[in-house]
């Protein structure tokens, strides 16, 4: 994207006249999670710089808003540390300013968000975190619009596979890191093979992503636990708001689950276990993803939580530290607790990682842009360059390029193309010359 103000952009002219394929991808970044990298990029050389923008989607009211408590804490750490530095990109040094958003824990509104950044905002780089509800949406709307997306804290599952995914066709322009839902199982199963019950085990997966996911009978939970040894009781889908959990707490207690195990938002879990404490129902084991993770869910349960257990995928005791500023979990921890007074949750972690990611794609984003052999202004690529196919890159349909990319210059009399090279565990290469590309993914 560019200032009404911006001038068409030109090539490099540090550039060498004939660069081989080789030398030249050699000099474009390798980057983290932006596939429009280019974007960035209006002007080159010694021109002005513009500020960059990143919107920020994150559920900071409604029922899972207990996982975006500590993100503004987090901001302000990293936007002193890293973000009101601006970015050097190109010998340019370009200001941030991070727009953020709140999905409201609801996905409808998740996707009005994004929707907002993308069209008004004009985001050049999306971030967001927490449960399907809101990053699918969000991952969405950035494919279909040709925006850079980075997300995380969603099982892989749950966002690839929830958003139709398929490993033939990977995503162009939105990326995730997170673990999955097999970790979680077999972190249960070697969990509950230490207790002695009848492997009965009941589940309450609402009717959201996860839910929906979890349940899944060839990706989820029941094929795994079934594999084990464990007979599962799904009492179906249901709005995790619901006020009344008498059906699934009497076909529990009807098929004697001295197991219970779900993924619910602390605000429905503790309404269900208050009612099954009315209906005498105390399986001896009970792992709740999601709503047993904070301090606060504990609390409001007194004694009953004893004895209840959940996942912990962050922590000051995991051994690892930021690539950028080299803060330690621990350290990260200690600071949290000492500034903002509170107990520490996973979501500390990963919202630190989500902006040291998001962050270190910008510091890592290049792009060249070439000019045709017949642009007056002088060539810097022969047209075999990007004519001729190039090794791991076949030529395929011709694609129009993104919005994004579209925007990012004014074109005048002549077009002009640009070459990119990234890698994010995929290794993509693209040439486009505003309406013919070529473009390829392997593994890195």
């Amino acid at each position: 994207m560019r200032n009404r103000d911006d001038k068409p952009a030109v090539a490099n002219a540090n550039q060498p006249k004939n660069p081989s394929r080789r030398s030249f991808i050699k000099t474009t970044a390798t980057v983290a999670a932006v596939a429009a990298a280019p974007a960035f990029l209006s002007k080159y050389g010694r021109t002005a710089s513009r500020t960059i923008k990143i919107g920020l989607i994150a559920p900071k009211s409604g029922v899972v808003s207990t996982f975006a408590e500590p993100l503004d804490f987090i901001l302000e750490m990293q936007k002193k540390q890293h973000f009101n530095k601006g970015v050097t990109i190109n010998g340019v040094n370009y200001p941030i300013d991070i727009i953020v958003k709140d999905s409201r824990s609801d996905p409808n509104r998740a996707s009005e968000a994004a929707s907002e950044l993308i069209k008004s905002n004009k985001v050049d780089l999306m971030l967001t975190a927490i449960n399907g509800d809101t990053v699918n949406p969000v991952a969405d709307l950035c494919e279909l619009n040709g925006v850079p997306c980075l997300t995380d804290d969603a099982p892989w599952q749950i966002y690839f596979f929830g958003r139709n995914g398929n490993p033939a066709k990977p995503f162009k322009w939105t990326y995730h890191y997170w673990w999955g839902v097999d970790d979680l199982f077999n972190s249960y199963i070697a969990m509950w093979n230490n207790v002695p019950t009848n492997r009965r085990v009941g589940a309450l997966w609402p009717n959201d992503s996860e839910g929906v996911g979890f349940s899944d009978k060839q990706k989820g939970f029941p094929p795994a636990l079934q594999k084990a040894g464990f007979t599962v009781i799904d009492s179906g889908r249901f709005q995790h708001d619901s006020p009344d959990y008498a059906a699934q707490i009497s076909l529990f207690k009807k098929e004697n689950c001295e197991i219970l195990t779900g993924v619910m938002p602390t605000p429905g879990f503790t309404t269900f276990w208050s009612q099954a404490a009315q209906q005498n129902y105390r399986p001896k084991v009970l792992t709740m993803a999601k709503g047993m993770m904070f301090p606060s869910a504990a609390n409001g349960l007194g004694d009953r939580c004893l004895g209840l257990s959940s996942e912990m995928w962050w922590s000051p005791y995991h051994p690892f530290k930021s690539a950028l500023s080299g803060i330690t979990a621990k350290q990260l921890v200690e600071r949290w607790e000492h500034d903002a007074g509170k107990q520490w949750t996973p979501p500390v972690g990963g919202w630190h990682s989500l902006l040291d990611c998001g962050y270190d794609v910008l510091k890592r984003a290049k792009a060249l842009v070439l000019n045709y052999p017949n642009n007056p202004t002088g060539a810097s690529a022969t047209r075999e360059f990007f004519v001729l196919p190039m090794p791991g890159v076949p030529a395929t349909q011709p694609r129009q390029p993104s919005p994004t990319a579209r925007r990012s210059f004014t074109i005048t009399e002549k077009p002009l193309t640009f070459f990119v090279s990234m890698n994010s565990g995929l290794s993509s290469i693209k040439g486009t010359s505003f309406g013919k590309s070529h473009s390829s993914h392997k593994p890195a």
